[in-house]
C-alpha cells in the first residue's frame, strides 16, 4: 500500500533540492559584478532575489507547524534592497542556511502533518497548501536567478538542462537508460 502523504513530502523534498542545485549552478557561473548586476532600474539583481528567498524561507519555514508564516520581524521591502557594500558571501551563507531550514523542517514532517491547519499573514492553509505555495513561489524566482544568469554570461553560459538541438539525442540517450534488458 501506497503512503501518498509520505511520498508527496519526498517529491517535494526532491524537487527543491533540483530547484536549488539549478540555482546554486547558475549562481556559480556569475562573477561578483554579474551576481549583483541590475538588468534595469526596475528590475532585480539574482543578489535581490536570493536574498529576498532567503527572508521568505526564513519567515515561512521557521516554527512552520506553530506560528505564522509572515514573522512579525521580517521586513520583506528590505529583502530588495542591496547595500553598497553588501558581500556575496553573506547573501549566499544566508541562502545555504535557510535552504537548510527548509530541508529540516520537510524532513521533520509526517503524513499526517499535510491536514494541518498553519497561517500566512493570518489566513489560513493546510499545510499541504503551504507547501504548495512555497514551491510554487521558490520555482518562479529560481526561473528569474536562471534567466539572469544566462543573460549576464551570453554565449559563455553552460547550459543546466538539454542544451539547444539536442533534444532526440537527450531523449535517445534517457530512453536507453531505462529500456527493460532482458532477463
Amino acid at each position: 500500500m501506497f503512503d501518498i502523504g509520505a511520498m508527496y513530502i519526498d517529491d517535494v523534498f526532491r524537487s527543491l533540492r533540483g530547484h536549488k542545485r539549478l540555482a546554486d549552478d547558475a549562481i556559480a557561473q556569475l562573477n561578483d559584478e554579474q551576481f549583483f548586476a541590475l538588468p534595469d532600474a526596475e528590475s532585480n539583481s539574482v543578489a535581490i532575489v536570493v536574498k529576498h528567498m532567503a527572508g521568505n524561507m526564513r519567515s515561512r519555514f521557521t516554527d512552520f507547524l506553530t506560528t505564522d508564516g509572515e514573522k512579525p520581524d521580517r521586513n520583506r521591502d528590505q529583502e530588495f534592497i542591496i547595500a553598497s557594500d553588501a558581500k556575496r558571501a553573506e547573501i549566499l551563507a544566508a541562502w545555504e542556511k535557510y535552504w537548510q531550514l527548509v530541508f529540516d523542517t520537510l524532513n521533520g514532517l509526517s503524513a499526517g502533518d499535510l491536514e494541518r491547519m498553519v497561517t500566512i499573514r493570518g489566513e489560513p492553509h493546510s499545510v499541504l497548501q503551504a507547501i504548495n505555495r512555497q514551491v510554487a513561489h521558490y520555482s518562479y524566482h529560481i526561473g528569474q536567478i536562471v534567466l539572469l544568469a544566462k543573460h549576464w554570461k551570453g554565449a559563455e553560459w553552460k547550459t543546466l538542462s538539454v542544451p539547444k538541438g539536442k533534444s532526440a539525442e537527450v531523449t535517445a540517450k534517457t530512453a536507453a537508460k531505462y529500456k527493460a534488458k532482458p532477463s
